[in-house]
């Protein structure tokens, strides 16, 4: 479905026996199955926002338009992303409150 990233590539100078088992990791992770590649490439963008990984973000918004997902699903899976991501903050505030 994808390539692996470039750092990940990289890695094939380096450690060749890992770069394979990373390989084999991005073909069983990436092959659409239950999910299509589109809504997979949807989730892969909002953990990639999440991660705050804006390349990946970028390379994978490019992507899921090319997997012919609309702009409006892309805005939707960022919400969601920062929804999820947001949620730490809120449960961590309480701790300003909390009575020992």
């Amino acid at each position: 479905m994808a390539n692996l990233p470039w750092f990940a590539e990289k890695m094939a100078e380096y450690d060749p026996v890992y770069h394979k088992m990373l390989e084999q990791v991005a073909a069983t992770a990436l092959s659409p199955t239950a999910l299509d590649k589109k809504t997979m490439l949807l989730i892969l963008l909002a953990l990639d926002a999440v991660k705050g990984a804006g390349q990946g973000v970028k390379v994978l918004a490019h992507q899921a338009r090319q997997a012919e997902a609309s702009d409006d699903e892309i805005r939707e899976a960022l919400r969601l992303a920062y929804y999820v991501a947001g949620m730490d903050t809120v449960k961590a505030s309480l701790q300003a409150f909390h009575e020992e």
